[in-house]
C-alpha cells in the first residue's frame, strides 16, 4: 500500500514519533511533506515522551493524533497510554502505527524476537484495537477498519495499526546529510587504538556493528566488548554498573545521539554518582541514522553542557581527528567522570555486516574477562 493512501484513510493532522526502519516508508513522507513542523511533525526524544505530546495535541484540539513507532517502543508508551490516555481516566484518543520488528516467522535480529512475539498481546492487554496492515492489504480494508476505529475514538480509545515489512511504500526520496566530515566507524577505530583492553560498552545499531568488524579486522578479542544489541538509550546505565562494580577498570560507553536523548535522565544518576573511571562518549551525527537517517531533537542542544550540568567532572566536544585523539588520550589517564561529544558524519559502509556472534556469547565472554 502506498503511504499516501494510508495517511489518507487515516486523515490525522498531527503526528509524532521515533522513526523505525520497517515504517521509512512513512518517515520519509513526513519528512518531504511536513520537515519537522510543531503543528504536524514532531520527532520525540522517545516513545513514552511522543504518548504525552499527542495527548496535549489533542487536548489544545479535540482531533486525533497518529504516533509513530517501533514495537521495541511499546514498553515506552505502557505508562502513559495506561495512566493518562486510558479511557477509564482522561479518555484521550490517539492512533498509534508499530512497525513489527521480530514477526513470527520472519528471521530477525536477536533483540527482536521476543518483543516481536508480544507485540499484539500488550496491545491486547492495554485494551487497543489493533489490525495488522500486510503487503495485500487493500485502502477498502482499510478504510472499513476505520470506521470501526473512529467509534472508538469517539469514545475516547487508542488503536493500533501493525506495520509488517514491506507493507507500505512511498517513491520519494529524501538524503539526509550534516555538515560533519569524520566518519563514525574510523572515530571507533581511534576509540578502539587508545582503549587498549579497557572494556567498552557500546550502544544498539551500526555503532555496535563496527565495533565488531574493527575487531575483527584488527584480529582483536570480542571479549572487551559488550554490544549492547537493543534496549535503545541504556548504554550509559549498563556503563554505569559496570564502572561501579570495577573501579579498577577504565570503562569506557560508546553512545549515540538518539540513544541518548531517549533516556537522558540517566546522566544526571552517572552524574551523581561520578564514577572516576568512566569515560562517556557521544557519536553525535543528528540523526536517527540506523533506521533511516531522520533528524534527533540534538541540533539545539548542548550536550558538553548538558554533561556538566548532571555532574560531569570533565566535558568537552571535538569535531577533528586531531583534537579527538588528544581528548582520548587525555581522558584515559585522566581519573575524573569523562564525557566526549564527538561530531560525526552520517553514513555508514554498505556492506557493513553483524555480530557473528551470539548476544549470549557476547555476554558470557564479556563477564568472564571481567572476572579475571
Amino acid at each position: 500500500m502506498k503511504v499516501e493512501d494510508f495517511i489518507n484513510v487515516l486523515d490525522c493532522d498531527f503526528y509524532t514519533g521515533v522513526p523505525d526502519s520497517q515504517l521509512k516508508a512513512l518517515c520519509n513522507y513526513l519528512m518531504n511533506v511536513y520537515g519537522i513542523d510543531e503543528k504536524h511533525h514532531i520527532i520525540a526524544a522517545n516513545e513514552g515522551n511522543c504518548t504525552a505530546l499527542a495527548a496535549g495535541y489533542h487536548l489544545a484540539t479535540g482531533k486525533v493524533p497518529l504516533i509513530y513507532m517501533q514495537n521495541s517502543g511499546e514498553g515506552n508508551i505502557i505508562n502513559p497510554t495506561a495512566s493518562l490516555l486510558n479511557d477509564k481516566v482522561y479518555a484521550i484518543p490517539a492512533i498509534f502505527v508499530i512497525g513489527w520488528r521480530g514477526q513470527p516467522g520472519i528471521h530477525d535480529e536477536p533483540q527482536h524476537i521476543y518483543q516481536g512475539q508480544i507485540t499484539c498481546d500488550l496491545l491486547d492487554l492495554m485494551d487497543i484495537e489493533n489490525f495488522t496492515i500486510d503487503t495485500d492489504t487493500t485502502i477498502e480494508e482499510l478504510e472499513n477498519v476505520m470506521k470501526e476505529y473512529e467509534k472508538l475514538l469517539k469514545d475516547g480509545k487508542q488503536v493500533a495499526f501493525v506495520v509488517k515489512k514491506g507493507a507500505l511504500s512511498y517513491d520519494g526520496e529524501i538524503k539526509y546529510q550534516n555538515d560533519n566530515d569524520m566518519v563514525r566507524e574510523e572515530i571507533i577505530e581511534h576509540i578502539v587504538n587508545v582503549t587498549g583492553e579497557n572494556p567498552i560498552i557500546s550502544t544498539t545499531g551500526k555503532a555496535s556493528r563496527e565495533l565488531f568488524e574493527i575487531r575483527e579486522r584488527n584480529n582483536q578479542s570480542h571479549k572487551y566488548d559488550f554490544l549492547t544489541v537493543g534496549s535503545m538509550g541504556h548504554t550509559s546505565s549498563i556503563a554505569l554498573g559496570v564502572a561501579i562494580n570495577k573501579p579498577d577498570e577504565k570503562v569506557w560507553c560508546i553512545d549515540g545521539d538518539g540513544s541518548l536523548l531517549m533516556h537522558m535522565g540517566a546522566m544526571a544518576v552517572v552524574g551523581n554518582f561520578n564514577p572516576k573511571n568512566l569515560v562517556h562518549v557521544v557519536i553525535n551525527n543528528e540523526a536517527h541514522e540506523t533506521v533511516g537517517g531522520m533528524p534527533t531533537a540534538v541540533n539545539k542542544t548542548d550536550l558538553v553542557e548538558v554533561a556538566k550540568a548532571c555532574g560531569y567532572s570533565y566535558a568537552v566536544t571535538v569535531d577533528n581527528f586531531k583534537r579527538l585523539d588528544e581528548e582520548l588520550n587525555k581522558v584515559k589517564s585522566l581519573d575524573k567522570l569523562s564525557f566526549i561529544e564527538i561530531k560525526s558524519s552520517i553514513g555508514a559502509r554498505d556492506d557493513l555486516g553483524r555480530p557473528t556472534t551470539t548476544a549470549i556469547e557476547n555476554k558470557e565472554n564479556f563477564m568472564e574477562f571481567l572476572g579475571n
